[in-house]
């Protein structure tokens, strides 16, 4: 206890229990308190009940001693974050020498875990410079898998953890998987030990200890987890033939039982797994379905994704039945059945295996789905797919190579008319188009005298909608394309939520900024002073009369403009067409949005509407 404590104690003044909490914030204890890090007593003044703390950012603060007590948590001198505010020098050198040291010291002072989000917080700054962080993580995160005294999640946001320091790097693998409780977590603790198999040569019975429970979890997961299972199985499958004297139970569930059992919805599971795991279960189809394993392959073709695709040509490719992959997208292209990532990979590989099938109906097939996914509810699926045709310059021109002039004019009519292209997009589109059928250039000249009427607008809302797109372009776009490059730095995309989600909000974002500037270019602002009152026209206050007496008044306005509150109503509105260009006595036809049924409506008077 500090000496001014013992004193006061000896003399009567100060209960020990009271002495024993003010010596945790005595001269020389270190502190931590929320805003501020973690800090040292410099000094106190007890009579005056006052404390100066040197805190990691704010030196010299002084601080009520009441406040000092309610406000701050004490720790211990070899905590990390008290060596933060007296031997950070110490800590960055480690930092350079022995990160993973650095990282189990940090997890020490935190109880054995945190995330990685506070493990970054803890250190970027002060402990490593902000822009180095990224690559010392990376190599951190490297030497804690080969040392084994951490859990590195795949996640930031999941936690890091410590394990006991007793466990050798192969009772630490296998007590990851005894520690797993779901299917994800043990297939992650077989592909780790598969990576450090030479620390189970000499002794492989810890693994036979496991093959019980990865066949009880396996065969419980085929229902509910079918995917997760069969990655399951098949993790079990390469560990027992790389390891001499491991074996199959042979009560366990095969692999090649569950795909012929579950035929009926392996695409969506099996797609969901990384690629690697992928090819490996697809190994097995041949074992599985029999004389009939190509059909039974080819049925998951369009489940899988792009990468999926590729791997299952590649063993069709590989096994001499590529007659039959033909055959099959022949038929699929011709029914418009395949998918935006089989026909992405189609696309690919169109100088090489798919050469015999790609072609004018592939053109065709890809528009048809650009089409329906438009007009579908729910998130896009073709997103990947309209990049391709941007992206790849030549995909175009070797569509149309083949097509006579009338089918190419045809298919240029239909690119022009698909929704989905923004303006510049379908100009460039085209160029390539022309460039490789010259007789199409007549419809881009035919297509000027069709160009989009303009918008009549206000001024304020015209303002409004410069303001979202400088904030679009100016902000969050920006910080968008921080968040892509900060999730991509966490690993592993394929599991990446993060990244995922940071993607998909991009193209909400392109999205938004394509609209609005095509929404823009066309705008005209106006007052709407000076407006012809003779008919109803923009900028007109409309009276009309119903036939049961009543009274209703419309201001019509700019297109962005609707406000039904004070019964302002945009020109483009079902209300502002019906009324447009009337003249007073004609007799009009509105729609009750109350009862959804029309109902007639006499214009008594027209007057300019005044700002």
């Amino acid at each position: 206890m500090h000496p001014d404590l013992e004193k006061l104690v000896e003399a009567g003044k100060l209960k020990p229990a009271i002495a024993e909490r003010l010596d945790q914030v005595s001269p020389g204890k270190f502190l931590l308190h929320a805003a501020w890090g973690a800090g040292k007593v410099i000094e106190w003044d007890l009579p005056a009940k006052k404390l100066v703390i040197d805190f990691e950012q704010q030196r010299g603060q002084q601080m009520d001693l009441q406040f000092a007590i309610q406000k701050t948590t004490p720790i211990a001198a070899d905590d990390f974050r008290a060596k933060k505010v007296e031997e950070m020098e110490h800590l960055r050198a480690l930092a350079a020498s022995d990160p993973v040291a650095l990282v189990i010291y940090l997890l020490e002072s935190h109880g054995g875990s945190m995330t990685v989000d506070a493990l970054e917080k803890e250190l970027i700054g002060g402990v490593v410079e902000e822009a180095a962080f990224k690559k010392w993580w990376d190599a951190a995160k490297r030497g804690l898998r080969d040392n084994k005294r951490v859990i590195v999640p795949a996640r930031r946001t999941e936690q890091l953890v410590l394990r006991d320091a007793d466990l050798s790097p192969a009772d630490a693998l296998v007590g990851d998987f005894r520690d797993a409780r779901d299917l994800k977590t043990m297939s992650k603790a077989i592909e780790s030990i598969l990576g450090d198999l030479s620390l189970f040569k000499a002794d492989p019975a810890p693994l036979r200890e496991m093959m019980a429970a990865i066949d009880d979890a396996a065969r419980k997961g085929t229902r509910m987890q079918l995917g997760l299972a069969l990655e399951l199985m098949s993790l079990r499958d390469e560990l027992i033939a790389a390891v001499d004297g491991l074996e199959a139970s042979p009560d366990g569930p095969r692999l090649a039982q569950a795909l012929a059992s579950e035929e009926n919805r392996l695409g969506p599971e099996i797609g969901a797994l990384a690629t690697g795991r992928q090819r490996a279960i697809y190994e097995v189809f041949p074992e599985a379905f029999g004389n009939r394993w190509v059909e039974a392959v080819l049925r998951v073709f369009d489940d899988v994704g792009t990468r999926g695709t590729a791997e299952i040509a590649r063993l069709i490719e590989e096994r001499g039945a590529t007659a039959q992959l033909q055959e099959h997208l022949r038929s699929a292209i011709q029914r418009r059945a395949l998918g935006a990532d089989a026909l992405i990979w189609i696309s690919r590989e169109r100088k090489g295996l798919t050469s015999g099938v790609f072609g004018p109906d592939v053109g065709a097939a890809i528009l048809s789905l650009l089409e329906t996914d438009h007009l579908a509810d729910g998130p896009r699926k073709t997103t990947r797919l309209q990049s391709l045709l941007s992206e790849d310059k030549d995909l175009l021109s070797d569509i149309v190579e083949e097509m006579g002039v009338t089918e190419a004019r045809n298919f240029a009519r239909r690119l022009m008319e698909c929704p989905v292209f923004a303006d510049l997009d379908r100009k460039s589109l085209m160029a390539r188009i022309i460039k490789a059928k010259p007789e199409t250039a007549e419809l881009v000249s035919g297509n000027a005298e069709r160009k989009e009427q303009p918008l009549v607008v206000s001024w304020a809302s015209l303002e409004r909608k410069q303001a979202e797109m400088d904030d679009l372009l100016r902000n969050r776009i920006p910080q968008n394309t921080k968040d892509i490059a900060i999730a991509r730095s966490y690993g592993d995309l394929r599991e990446n939520f993060e990244y995922k989600s940071a993607k998909d909000m991009q193209k909400v974002l392109m999205r938004r900024k394509t609209e609005l500037q095509r929404e823009l270019d066309r705008a005209r602002g106006t007052d709407f002073k000076g407006a012809d009152t003779s008919v109803v026209n923009i900028g007109t206050i409309v009276v009309l009369d119903g036939p049961a007496g009543e009274v209703v008044e419309y201001s019509v306005l700019g297109a962005w403009d609707s406000d039904p509150e004070k019964q302002i109503v945009s020109y483009l509105s079902e209300t502002g067409a019906s009324i447009l260009h009337k003249k007073i006595g004609d007799a009009v036809e509105i729609r009750d949005h109350e009862t959804d049924l029309m109902k007639t409506w006499t214009i008594r008077s027209i007057a300019p509407f005044i700002p």
